[in-house]
Order: structure tokens, then sequence, then C-alpha cells
């Protein structure tokens, strides 16, 4: 059973919240409920409204853009998104409760972290390693657990996921997110997993919307790279800024435009990084945005031009398809993944 508690006060429709909960309880096929208060136990709980004192692990779920929150040791605090994001906070508590990670720290902040899952049944030898990067337009509302129902997916097809969190330039500054990029790659040396040993020659990163962008910027800077994914990816990010696309995120995530700080966004961009010297793959769905469709096939003639090894998948969708591991553009991406990694 799960149950989505509100707090008193909440300043929404309550009919409106119960619909959107039980939408996404059916999605999922699981037992819940809409209760008002914390006073009911169940497997998982989603609260909706400020965090309050609480000894159970919950996660919380504010609508309104509060900024991060001090929550007991085990909760999750999600905040920004409107009603919609409610969604995302019952997936969180689902994929939480039934498929658990491992949360290892890379460095001293509260957004310096990774996420490991593990295949549940595997018969030995080395695994291939999954890096996830989170997208949101570089935004502190948006968070790893965007990219919790992948990496369920990957460790059941046999991939070490690591799901990486990281410091936001909204908060932070553009260096500290390309910084914990990096250190997030690095920390997967000498993670030790009981009998699982990472080959750390076939790490695939997969970015999705602005962590495709850090996903090839990634792969520019370390050659250590297997395979750079990139899904539905920000890849040019000077006609971005020109276009305005989420409303102004390029330039407010890089810190100015292209004419202040020429030599951040010729670091950042993926279009002034050709050739990467990386294989990568591009996808993207028909139903994008459709400056994003137009970045990413631009993107890959260039890297066609360039000499890089590219594949470009485009395939039925829209912006999230390419992040649900039931959809079929997600499923053709992986065949091809597959087909390159597993040697």
């Amino acid at each position: 059973m799960m149950l989505v508690a509100l707090a008193p006060g909440l300043t929404a429709d309550p009919d409106l919240v119960r619909h959107v909960a039980e939408t996404e309880f059916r999605r999922l096929g699981i037992d819940g409920r809409v209760v008002t208060g914390l006073g009911e136990t169940a497997e998982a709980v989603v609260a909706v409204g400020a965090p309050v004192p609480h000894p159970a692990p919950v996660v919380w779920y504010d609508p309104a853009d509060t900024g991060p929150a001090e929550v007991s040791p085990g909760s999750a605090h999600l905040y920004g998104r409107g009603l919609w994001g409610l969604t995302w906070a019952i997936r969180h508590a689902y994929h939480r409760l039934r498929h658990p990670a491992e949360r290892v720290a890379y460095g001293p902040g509260d957004e310096q972290w990774g996420e490991l899952r593990l295949p549940p049944h595997h018969s030995g030898g080395r695994l291939p390693v999954a890096v996830l990067i989170h997208g949101g337009y570089w935004r502190s509302i948006w968070a790893a657990d965007l990219m919790d129902a992948l990496a369920v997916d990957l460790a059941g097809r046999g991939y070490a996921a690591w799901n990486l969190e990281y410091r936001r330039p909204d908060r932070h500054g553009w260096q500290a997110t390309v910084a914990d990029v990096a250190a997030g790659l690095d920390r997967l040396t000498g993670i030790d997993s009981l009998d699982f040993d990472l080959d750390l020659d076939r790490v695939v990163v997969f970015g999705h919307s602005a962590g495709g962008q850090l996903a090839l910027r990634a792969a520019a800077d370390d050659g250590r790279i297997a395979l750079a994914v990139s899904l539905a990816g920000v890849l040019d990010l000077s006609e971005g800024e020109r276009r305005r696309v989420g409303t102004g995120a390029v330039p407010h995530a890089l810190g100015g435009s292209s004419a202040e700080i020429p030599e951040v966004y010729a670091a950042a961009d993926p279009m002034s990084r050709l050739p990467i010297g990386v294989p990568q793959l591009v996808v993207i769905g028909h139903d994008d945005d459709l400056d994003l469709i137009d970045f990413n096939r631009r993107y890959a003639a260039g890297a066609e031009a360039t000499g890089d090894d590219l594949t470009y998948l485009e395939g039925p969708g829209d912006h999230f398809a390419v992040i649900d591991p039931t959809s079929e553009i997600w499923n053709s991406a992986m065949t091809e993944v597959d087909r390159r990694i597993r040697y």
C-alpha cells in the first residue's frame, strides 16, 4: 500500500491531487490511497506539503519551488515541479521501495552522490557500467529521481547502474556542475560491491535532456568512456541561447551569454567540441521539441562530417519517452547499446 498524504493547509484542489495520484497508482499497478495527514502506516508514503519531523522514511513533495529542505535520514525531498511533479514523487517512492539502491558519496556536499543498483541475478564476471546523468535544464527542481526507472531497467539488463546527482548551476555555478560530473565518474574507481566487479573499460554514459550535454561534455573531457548516449540532449548551446530554449536556460546555467563568456561555451557546447573522439548514440523522439530535434539532427550531421563514430536514432515518442523503459524508442536504443558493449 502506498499513501499520498496531504498536509493541512496545502494550496491545491484535493480532488485534482487525488486524480493525479490515482492515475499514477494505476499506471504503476500498485495499491494506493490519498489521505490527510501522516497518521496511517503504509509500505511507502509520499507527503505533499512542507516537510515536518517524521521518523518513518517519507518522500516529501512540495509543488512550489521552496528550495531544498532538511528531512530525516532515509527520507527524500522533491520540490518545484507543480502538481504534475507529484507523479515523479510517487515513482521515486515506488522505486525506492521495490528496487532500493546503495547511495555512495563522491564529495562532501548534500548533492554529491550516486546511487548504485546492481543486477538482481548475476552469474559472475565483470559488469558493464551505465552512468546516468539527469536533465531538467540544469535547474535544481529536477533531480536524479528522473532516472530511477532507467537505473532499475539497466540493472535488470545486467548493467551496474550508477545514477548521479550533482550540484546544479542555478544554486552553485556552472563549474561546480562540470566538476561534479567528472568526480562522479572518477568515483567508480574503487567501488566494491560484494562479488560484483565493475568493468571500467565498458562504461556507458547516458544523459537525458540537459544531461545529454553533460554526458557528451564528459566524453569529450574523458576518453575512458566507451560509449556516450544522448537522450533528447541539448546539443547546440550557442543556438539554444539565441532561441531561448527552456526560457533562457542556457545563459542562466552557464553564467552569461556566448558573447560574454565565449570560452565557457566553447568548452561546454557539444557542437563546438566535435570531433569528440568517443563512440556516441544520439536518440530523440519524433514528438519532442522542434528545436531539440533540430539540434540533434545537425549535431549528428556535424559528428559524421568530422569523422566521429555516431549512430543517430529518431523514433516514436516525446521528450520523456526516451527515459521510459516501456517505450519502443528506449528499447531500440538499448539494442544498439548492447550491440556495442556486450562483447
